[in-house]
């Protein structure tokens, strides 16, 4: 059950990123910042996908996908079509990824290290959703305060 709510969520959250890009009316606007918001909504776009393809894709999928994480925050006007791409195909890899678990897979422990101590699969899987939503309302109040 876990693993469809899972799916569920990160397909919704993956198509409204989709959509919070596709909505940005001036393409230059995805990678404006101002005063104190010191990424751009085209920054926080490249981590998501950066994050979910490392940790999804490489571990879970075995994609073999290489991050270049510095480069997700310095890279600067890509366009729109090529940031939707790559959200595109992101949504393919953590569906095929996330169709590889069981649920008995949930509870084993994640094969990396990230937050200095150990933890399911499951568990990590459930911060990579939160940490989706999070920069994706960031995202959303971007576009809404800085797209003119």
């Amino acid at each position: 059950m876990i693993l469809q709510t899972l799916k569920t969520l990160f397909n919704r959250d993956l198509d409204k990123l989709k959509f919070e890009i596709e909505s940005y009316e001036f393409e230059k606007q995805l990678w404006a910042i101002d005063k104190n918001i010191s990424n751009s909504a085209g920054n926080l776009c490249l981590h998501l996908i950066g994050n979910l393809n490392t940790y999804i894709g490489a571990e879970i999928g075995k994609t073999g996908y290489v991050r270049n994480r510095p480069l997700e925050f310095s890279s600067k006007d890509i366009s729109k079509s090529e940031l939707i791409s790559k959200i595109e195909n992101t949504i393919e890899v953590v569906n095929n990824s996330l169709d590889s678990l069981t649920e008995t897979d949930l509870e084993q422990i994640y094969p990396q290290i990230v937050f200095e101590k150990e933890m399911t699969t499951g568990f990590f899987l459930v911060h990579l959703s939160t940490h989706l939503a999070y920069h994706l309302g960031q995202i959303n109040y971007h576009r809404r305060l800085l797209d003119y």
